[in-house]
C-alpha cells in the first residue's frame, strides 16, 4: 500500500475545539429536528441521516427510487422543522435555465429590465426527477451548487444560506431522460437509494393518513436558521485524526489503482477512481455524522457507514459491470476490505 502520509512544514493552527456546552446544545437541535422528521416519515432512516449530514455540512444530496416513497415530503420536513424557505422544481425536458435561475423582464412603465430571481434562491431546492431536464439546464444548477450563485444579466446574486439541492431522479423508467453528467454528478456530497418501506411501516404510513396527521398545522421545533449556522460551525470543527485523514486518502486511491489491491475481476469494472472531492466529502460528511452521533470527534466506523452514499456515484464503471450486474456497493466494499482500518 501506497503510504500516502505527509508532514507539514509548519504547524497550522486547528480550528477551536468542539466544548461540551456546544456538543449538548447540538445534540438537543438534532434531536428537535430529528423528532419532527419522524413525525411525518415513516421508517427511511438512512434519507433521515443524509438529509441531517446534508444540512450539518451544506452539502447536496442526491435521491434516487422508483416514485412514492416520501422524497419530497422528507425535504419539505427539513425545510419546516429549521423554518427554511422551500421550493420543488419539477424538472422536464421543456424546462429552461432561466425557469431555475431567474430571468430579466422589461418593465414598459419604467422602461427598464427588472431582475426575477427564480426559485433556486430559496433555502432548501427539491429537484425533482433531475434526469428529465436537458443537459443544458442540469449545467445551469451547477454554478448555484458549487459556487452558491447565481449570475442574471451579468450581475451575480448570491442564494441564500443554508442552500440545499435536494435531487431526485427515477430509476425504473429511462423513456425521456438525460443521464447526468459525471461532473454534476461529483458535486453531490451524497446520494442515497431508498427502498420500499416493510409492511409494518407501510401499515403505519396508512394509520398516520386516516388519522389526519399530514392533514394537521406543522409542529414548532423551535429551531431556526441561525440554529442551522450553529450546527454547520460545529461540524467544521469537530476533530479528525490524521490518522483517519491518511484512511480515507488511501481509499481514494485504491479507486484509482483497484487492479494493485483488489481482485482482477472486480478491478476490470472500474473505469474511473473517485476526484479529490471524494476524500472531502468523506472527510466533511464524517464529521457531521459524528455530531448527530453526540460525539465531538470522528472514528473510522463513521468513514465505513458513509461509504456507499459518498462512492457510489462518484466510481465510474464500465460496461461490463451493467452487463454482470454488479452493483457499485458491491466494489466499494471490496475496497474498503483492502484498506487497513486505523
Amino acid at each position: 500500500m501506497t503510504d500516502v502520509s505527509t508532514t507539514p512544514t509548519a504547524e497550522a493552527p486547528g480550528p477551536r475545539p468542539v466544548t461540551a456546552a456546544e456538543l449538548e446544545r447540538a445534540t438537543a437541535i438534532v434531536k428537535r429536528v430529528s423528532t419532527a422528521f419522524e413525525a411525518k416519515v415513516v421508517g427511511q432512516t438512512g434519507l433521515r441521516e443524509a438529509l441531517l449530514v446534508a444540512l450539518l455540512t451544506g452539502g447536496h444530496v442526491l435521491l434516487e427510487s422508483v416514485p412514492g416513497l416520501a422524497k419530497t415530503t422528507a425535504a419539505q420536513t427539513l425545510a419546516q422543522a429549521v423554518e427554511a424557505s422551500f421550493r420543488r422544481i419539477q424538472c422536464t425536458p421543456d424546462l429552461l435555465p432561466s425557469d431555475i435561475t431567474g430571468t430579466q423582464i422589461y418593465d414598459a412603465q419604467k422602461a427598464t429590465f427588472v431582475t426575477q430571481l427564480g426559485p433556486v434562491h430559496s433555502n432548501f431546492v427539491l429537484l425533482d426527477e433531475i434526469n428529465r431536464s436537458s443537459a443544458k439546464t442540469q449545467s445551469a444548477m451547477l454554478e448555484a451548487m458549487q459556487e452558491q450563485q447565481t449570475s442574471i444579466g451579468g450581475t451575480v446574486y448570491r442564494l441564500p444560506q443554508p442552500f440545499l439541492v435536494l435531487a431526485t431522479q427515477n430509476p425504473i423508467e429511462q423513456e425521456g431522460t438525460y443521464q447526468l453528467p459525471e461532473a454534476q454528478l461529483d458535486r453531490f456530497l451524497l446520494k442515497e437509494v431508498l427502498d420500499y418501506p416493510t409492511p409494518a411501516e407501510e401499515a403505519e404510513i396508512i394509520r398516520r393518513i386516516e388519522s389526519g396527521v399530514y392533514d394537521r398545522g406543522d409542529t414548532a421545533t423551535g429551531v431556526h436558521l441561525d440554529d442551522v449556522t450553529f450546527l454547520q460551525d460545529v461540524a467544521k470543527r469537530v476533530y479528525i485524526d490524521q490518522s483517519i485523514v491518511n484512511y480515507i486518502v488511501q481509499v481514494i486511491y485504491v479507486t484509482r489503482h483497484p487492479h494493485q489491491y483488489i481482485p482482477g475481476t472486480m478491478a476490470d469494472y472500474i473505469q474511473f477512481g473517485a476526484s479529490p472531492r471524494a476524500s472531502i466529502a468523506f472527510t466533511r460528511a464524517a464529521r457531521a455524522l459524528a455530531v448527530l452521533n453526540g460525539r465531538d470527534y470522528v472514528i473510522p466506523d463513521d468513514v465505513k457507514h458513509l461509504r456507499h452514499s459518498v462512492l457510489r456515484h462518484r466510481l465510474i464503471l464500465g460496461y461490463e459491470a451493467a452487463a454482470d450486474e454488479v452493483k457499485p456497493e458491491t466494489i466499494i466494499d471490496a475496497i474498503f476490505g483492502a484498506v487497513q482500518t486505523p
